[in-house]
C-alpha cells in the first residue's frame, strides 16, 4: 500500500474506526498526514507555532467531526488538505486583521483609502499563500515520475537532457512528464481546474 495515496478502502475504514472513537486510529491518521498538514499551514502563515496550533486543530477537528467526510467527494488526504488550508486562511485573516486594527488608522494615509489598501494587501498575501500551498500539495499529489522531472528541473536546475539522463529515460520522455507535471502546477491558480482538489480552492 503506497502510503501517500491511501486507497479510498483504506479511507472507508479509517473513517468508521474515527467514527468509533479508536484512538489508534487517530495516532495512524497522524503519522500518515502529520507532515503534510504542518507543511500546508506552514506555507499559508509562514510560523512554525502557528502552523503547530493549525495541526493540533485540524487533527482535533478530525476528531471530534469524523462525519464531516465523505469518501464518496474524493481521498481523505484532500480532505484533510483542504480542512487544513481553510482554517490556515482563517488564521492568517484574523492574525493580519487585528495587526491592522491594532495599528489603528493612523497607520496608513490617515483616510479610508489607508485602510483600503491595507485591507488589499491582506487579500493580496492571502491570495498568494492560497497559491503556494495548492502548489505545494499538487506537487506531492502528483505521480512521482512527474514530481522527480519538476524536482530535477526546477529545484536542481537541470535541463531537460540532463533530466532524462539522472531519470534513466529518453529526452522526448523527459519533456513529456515535465509539460505534464507543469500543466497540473499551473492549476494551482484555478481553484476550479481539475488539478486542484475538490474543496481545496477557495481563501474563505
Amino acid at each position: 500500500m503506497a502510503k501517500k495515496d491511501a486507497p479510498p478502502r483504506w479511507d472507508r475504514k479509517m473513517q468508521q474506526r474515527l467514527a468509533r472513537g479508536e484512538a489508534a486510529a487517530l495516532g495512524e491518521l497522524y503519522d500518515r498526514f502529520a507532515s503534510l498538514v504542518h507543511g500546508l499551514a506552514h506555507r499559508v502563515l509562514e510560523d512554525e507555532r502557528a502552523a503547530d496550533g493549525i495541526t493540533r486543530e485540524v487533527f482535533t477537528h478530525v476528531w471530534e467531526h469524523p462525519d464531516a467526510y465523505d469518501p464518496k467527494q474524493g481521498p481523505l488526504r484532500t480532505w484533510v488538505a483542504a480542512l487544513t488550508h481553510r482554517l490556515a486562511v482563517q488564521r492568517l485573516r484574523a492574525t493580519e486583521t487585528a495587526a491592522l486594527a491594532e495599528a489603528g488608522p493612523g497607520s496608513g494615509s490617515g483616510s479610508g483609502s489607508g485602510s483600503a489598501e491595507a485591507t488589499e494587501e491582506l487579500e493580496r498575501r492571502v491570495r498568494h499563500a492560497s497559491v503556494a500551498a495548492r502548489a505545494d500539495y499538487i506537487v506531492q499529489a502528483m505521480p512521482a515520475p512527474l514530481r522527480a522531472a519538476l524536482e530535477l528541473a526546477y529545484f536542481q536546475r537541470r535541463d531537460y537532457r540532463q533530466t532524462a539522463a539522472d531519470l534513466g529515460v529518453t529526452e522526448d520522455e523527459a519533456r513529456r512528464r515535465l509539460r505534464l507535471g507543469l500543466q497540473l502546477l499551473s492549476t494551482a491558480h484555478d481553484s476550479a481546474a481539475p488539478g486542484a482538489p475538490p474543496g481545496y480552492g477557495g481563501a474563505a
